[in-house]
């Protein structure tokens, strides 16, 4: 079960990188066209669940290898 400081931090970076991921292809793709906000928006509706979906399964995932990659730094620093 998730609990609550990992889902707000979810919904959180969530929203930021893929309203920032989906601006930026979705500008790459066309421009500026006339209704370009809008094909941001539906692009940006799809890519919101995702990504909070994504980050709720992954950051078990990256904190281990997180730990892990920093103590074979520490290791090295010796």
């Amino acid at each position: 079960m998730t609990n609550l400081p990992n889902l707000i931090f979810a919904l959180l970076m969530g929203f930021l990188m893929s309203a920032t991921i989906t601006f930026a292809t979705t500008f790459a793709r066309l421009g500026f066209a006339e209704n370009f906000l809008w094909l941001w928006f539906e692009v940006w509706l799809v890519a919101y669940p995702v990504a909070i979906a994504g980050i709720l399964i992954y950051k078990p995932f990256a904190s281990n290898i997180t730990v892990k990659v920093l103590k074979k730094l520490r290791l090295n620093e010796s």
